[in-house]
């Protein structure tokens, strides 16, 4: 469903039309040399595509330009072989609207000391090249991801695919549709905000749909879909007794299978990325998609629970971002705590859509009722959640501006028996720790459903958050609440002067 491949980030190369043409075809070969390279890379996500040099301000302009109309173009890599003047790329940069990461590098990764030669001076002038553009994009006020080292580094590679990966989120989103069905869970704040600055701030739109449309999809299914689906079923899960066929919540898993099937193609039929929908809203419904909503996300679709529209949004970018990464991105929420000073844990899950793809082994399909909806017993996914470094990302609407809100934390096996909790479930500690990690996330005003990812470092939302130009937040090991809340006032005030 999501295919990086198909992307480019164009690397572009400044020069000027003051050194001799054979210095110039040197600048050029090893421009393509190091875009090839970047490309072909085995760890790289995307294409790096390499774009004639540019030495003057027309070149500059015309090239950033065609960035900017090509459609699978995700962002442009700047690099300064020679000295570039930065008065040249001022109406260039102007134009630019997409991502920027300016690399810090050049081609010979030791100084030749005794072979270095004025020749050799004239030629690689990266040192100051590269300081002259970074000044301008400074004084221009654009946003970008600078990366310093010798581009056959791995550090180098690892912190570039991280900002491409991002820049490849950002332009998921752009044009990208979420559907809501029904509206939001009646007087939540969190959950809500301001759609119409959303689209204009992000480029995705969130629209309404009332249920029955949804329905009227549904009840169009046909018996051999959901026979196949059910044969898929029992082909990938382990099934309850009672869900098997003959059972006696059978019927349940088959209108499971039918919502499942309906979902999926409304989803495609609108060309959605996300969706969320409310327990509030289910009026034509049998039960509340639980088993359906856990495969679509597993898939890569976005989505949050309640009518919270930020939330899938925020994890079809993690999803796009993690592609062919190890671990997964899922809609999750802090359900409750153990305070034992000794092991203090957050049990995270949701009623009934924890994203299959967290599973620890096989998952297992459970029917069992459900105290909230007024509808028929609901069938979901029962599991214990895969562990390691992990994050938990919020996306919140503070009415002024909007916050992207990342705390660190330890992904934990589930070694205790939770017999009478039938939901998927995951465990972690915050950091630094319980009390400093869960005040912090209050303090800064973050949500109760978030993206909780094991694929993706706080890296990739520094860089997401950057490139949207909004405001980003970090809770980690090194927090400090005094530190913190002085922090976040610096914030407003700079974000009120800017705005």
């Amino acid at each position: 469903m999501i295919d990086l491949k198909q992307l480019q980030v164009w690397f572009v190369t400044g020069s000027q039309d003051l050194y001799g043409e054979e210095t110039l075809q040197q600048v050029a070969a090893h421009a393509e040399e190091i875009a090839q390279y970047l490309s072909t890379h085995e760890s790289t996500p995307i294409q790096v595509t390499y774009k004639p040099i540019v030495k003057n301000s027309e070149e500059i302009y015309d090239t950033i330009v065609a960035a900017n109309a090509d459609a699978h173009c995700i962002g442009i890599i700047t690099w300064m072989h020679t000295f570039s003047p930065a008065k040249m790329w001022i109406r260039g940069l102007k134009a630019l609207q997409k991502p920027l990461l300016h690399l810090h590098t050049q081609y010979n990764r030791d100084i030749p000391w005794s072979s270095m030669d004025m020749d050799f001076m004239n030629l690689n002038q990266s040192a100051h090249g590269d300081r002259e553009f970074g000044h301008i994009v400074t004084r221009l006020n654009i946003n970008r991801k600078v990366v310093t080292g010798h581009w056959q580094d791995e550090e180098v590679l690892e912190r570039i695919n991280v900002w491409a990966r991002a820049a490849a989120a950002w332009h998921d989103w752009q044009g990208a549709k979420f559907v809501r069905f029904g509206d939001n869970m009646r007087y939540v704040a969190v959950t809500d905000g301001d759609k119409v600055e959303a689209e204009t701030k992000f480029g995705f739109s969130v629209n309404t749909y009332p249920i029955g449309d949804l329905v009227a999809v549904i009840n169009q299914t046909s018996e051999e879909e959901i026979n196949t689906l059910l044969a898929e079923y029992e082909t990938i899960y382990e099934l309850a007794d009672d869900v098997k066929a003959g059972g006696a919540q059978r019927h349940s898993l088959v209108e499971a299978a039918k919502i499942e099937i309906g979902l999926r193609k409304f989803l495609e039929q609108g060309n959605f990325k996300g969706f969320t929908d409310t327990f509030e809203d289910l009026h034509g419904m049998v039960q509340l998609p639980g088993l359906a909503v856990q495969r679509l996300m597993a898939e890569g679709y976005g989505f949050a629970g309640e009518g919270d529209w930020k939330t899938p949004a925020l994890v079809r970018a993690c999803k796009v971002m993690g592609v062919g990464l190890p671990g997964t991105t899922a809609f999750m929420e802090d359900y409750t705590y153990n305070f034992d000073p000794d092991n203090a844990l957050v049990l995270g899950s949701h009623m009934l859509e924890v994203d299959a793809a967290l599973a620890k082994g096989k998952a297992r399909i459970e029917v069992h009722p459900l105290g909230i909806g007024g509808k028929a017993d609901p069938a979901r996914l029962v599991f214990n959640g895969i562990s390691g470094p992990a994050l938990n990302a919020s996306l919140v609407d503070l009415g002024t501006r909007f916050r992207l809100i990342v705390n660190k934390v330890e992904g934990v096996e589930v070694e205790n028996e939770l017999p009478k909790l039938p939901v998927a479930r995951v465990l972690w500690k915050p950091l630094p720790d319980m009390k400093t990690g869960c005040s912090a996330w209050i303090y800064a005003g973050g949500a109760h459903h978030t993206a909780y990812s094991l694929s993706l470092t706080p890296e990739y939302l520094e860089d997401f958050a950057k490139i949207a130009n909004i405001e980003y937040v970090a809770i980690d090991e090194n927090t400090n609440l005094s530190t913190f809340e002085n922090e976040l006032k610096w914030s407003e005030l700079y974000y009120l002067l800017k705005k």
